[in-house]
């Protein structure tokens, strides 16, 4: 058991607000501003009417702009001038842990997915919030690459992850995964760690970040990427996976509530390139879950399985079709600030 009384708390608790990065034609996003911006914008609607949100951008003025053109109320509404170089909110984005049952904000490094992209300005962001005194909560540095898309806890003492991604040898590869256990151990509050070594999405440039994949839900409830179509790549990978998931088990060693999720048609880019549709990034906020729809007919089977997982929430769909021309989807573009956090 840790002796630190730390505890990664689950997404579905009380949240502050979620922090967004704008797109700026001088990221990925260049060649696809006009199918993309409109997915903010609406993003900013729909969290605002529950929390706050917290933008960063190089440009705020037009950020704002932009965000009263469409008639959104800006009373929850924060922008902030920050150098970005992505959208990637998830990745970069502070960790919370409570300590003693307040708020801590751990900014991890961020090296773009094992060095695969630049992020000299993304793993800044954290501390230049801090520093303009965004945040109540204290900023923590850790030693430890790591990204939010790479972990899931239910708030109790379990972690969900992939060994594909946590053992990456550009991420910390002076760690072994007892080493990986034994700090989220400490600095989470983990009494188990559950390692999916199986399951990817073609097109993720992530290295198999779990929250493609597999996500924790309440009431010892995992909801996961079913594929059903023996003719598709990723119909072993997943099979494998699902079996995986059937031998997890809670604290208690009980097996959890599995909920999969319908498979998608595949969806390619104009390169001819499969991009990674996928329902598992679903993100939570108070009362609400926004779910991305990728204009699919097991768009509607999808937002069955999570209000079945989320019964108390309302279920918002989202057309991602735009958010996954950068090879990642919803929950990737956000990350939530639990309650206490903001100043």
């Amino acid at each position: 058991m840790s002796t630190s009384v730390s505890r990664l708390p689950a997404e579905w608790e009380a949240q502050d607000g979620v922090l967004l990065s704008w797109p700026t034609p001088h990221s990925d996003w260049a060649d696809h501003l006009e199918q993309i911006v409109p997915v903010f914008i609406e993003l900013v609607g729909h969290i605002s009417r529950f929390e706050q949100v917290i933008i960063v951008t190089p440009h705020p003025t037009q950020t704002i702009a932009a965000l009263q053109q469409a008639n959104i109320s800006l009373q929850r509404v924060q922008c902030y001038a920050v150098k970005t170089n992505d959208t990637w909110s998830r990745d970069f984005g502070p960790i919370t842990v409570f300590k003693q049952q307040q708020p801590w904000l751990y900014d991890f490094g961020f090296n773009g997915w094992g060095l695969k992209f630049p992020a000299n300005h993304d793993n800044q962001i954290t501390r230049k919030l801090s520093e303009l005194a965004v945040f109540s909560a204290p900023v923590q540095i850790q030693p430890l690459v790591l990204e939010g898309g790479s972990i899931e806890s239910d708030g109790s003492g379990i972690l969900l992850t992939t060994s594909t991604c946590l053992l990456s040898a550009n991420r910390n590869p002076h760690l072994k995964k007892h080493d990986i256990e034994q700090f989220f151990q400490q600095q989470f509050g983990i009494h188990k760690t559950l390692w999916l070594d199986h399951g990817y999405l073609a097109g993720d440039d992530t290295d198999a970040h779990i929250d493609t994949l597999a996500r924790l839900c309440p009431d010892h409830t995992i909801v996961y990427m079913q594929c059903d179509d023996p003719d598709d790549e990723h119909f072993p990978a997943l099979k494998n996976m699902e079996e995986q998931l059937r031998t997890f088990t809670t604290l208690d060693g009980a097996p959890f509530r599995l909920r999969p999720l319908p498979w998608p048609r595949a969806v390619y880019d104009e390169g001819g390139e499969r991009l990674p549709a996928t329902y598992a990034n679903f993100l939570v906020i108070n009362q609400a879950v926004l779910v991305p729809v990728y204009n699919d007919p097991a768009d509607q089977k999808a937002l069955k399985v999570l209000a079945q997982a989320f019964p108390d929430h309302e279920l918002i769909a989202i057309d991602c079709s735009a958010v996954i021309l950068q090879h990642g989807s919803l929950h990737c573009l956000t990350m939530q600030l639990p309650k206490g956090t903001l100043s």
